[in-house]
């Protein structure tokens, strides 16, 4: 698989963008390279990046998050080391954007940073089963909101058409008309397809590039209760 210095994931709430930022991280991670995770989403308190930073930190993978996030704190802060993944060219870094535009504004202060330097990949993650991006146009209407918040261009797109645990082969495939035309509408190519390890073993031979993934885990950090909820998985 082809790898840029800087690989940004952004899509609409709930298409899965962060259990792929996650899950691409650690796969470069697994080839040798060094790389750090930023979690850009300032505006959604839940489903960040942090819920695995255990498996990140095992991987040697950096995590650059929000304040307090993952906790019943939520305060709209990037940290300063963010700009690093712009600045240290010797590192490969993947961003996890804020879903809809208002996510992406966090993204334009990097922004010409990354057009400077011209080794990103911008990826759009398109999820059919998703309320507000079940047309093809739905999602071009999306794609553009986040490409005029955040000012930088997508690149390509990720099929990352999933029903969480009901995920089925016949998911992923029927999605890919939808993909055609969301590709023809923008004139981005399919970069990625995503799916869980075992959706992603099922379709070897039907899309050309596959992104084998675990599912994020959701963590509640409430320290005032003696027994926290269980942990139980969630897709993006």
């Amino acid at each position: 698989m082809d790898h840029k210095r800087i690989t940004l994931f952004a899509g609409h709430y709930g298409s899965g963008k962060t259990n792929i930022a996650v899950n691409y991280a650690l796969l470069l991670a697994r080839e040798g390279k060094r790389t750090a995770i930023a979690d850009l989403d300032i505006v959604n308190p839940y489903f960040r990046t942090k819920d695995s930073a255990r498996e990140l930190e095992a991987a040697g993978v950096e995590l650059i998050s929000p304040q307090f996030a993952s906790s019943n704190v939520d305060l709209p802060a990037l940290p300063a080391e963010a700009y690093r993944l712009v600045q240290d060219k010797d590192l490969y870094a993947v961003m996890d954007i804020g879903g809809d535009d208002r996510g992406a504004y966090a993204l334009g202060r990097y922004t010409p940073y990354i057009l400077e330097e011209g080794d990103y990949r911008m990826a759009f993650v398109a999820n059919p089963c998703r309320p507000l991006t079940k047309t093809p146009e739905e999602a071009l209407e999306v794609m553009r909101e986040i490409e005029a918040a955040g000012g930088l261009p997508f690149t390509c797109i990720v099929n990352n058409a999933n029903l969480a645990h009901e995920t089925s082969l016949h998911t992923v495939l029927d999605a890919l008309p939808y993909m055609k035309r969301l590709s023809e509408l923008s004139g981005l190519p399919v970069w990625l397809t995503s799916a869980e390890e075992s959706v992603a073993e099922a379709l070897a031979g039907w899309v050309p590039e596959v992104l084998p993934m675990r599912l994020q885990e959701k963590y509640f950090d409430l320290p005032e209760q003696k027994d926290p909820p269980k942990p139980r998985p969630l897709f993006g």
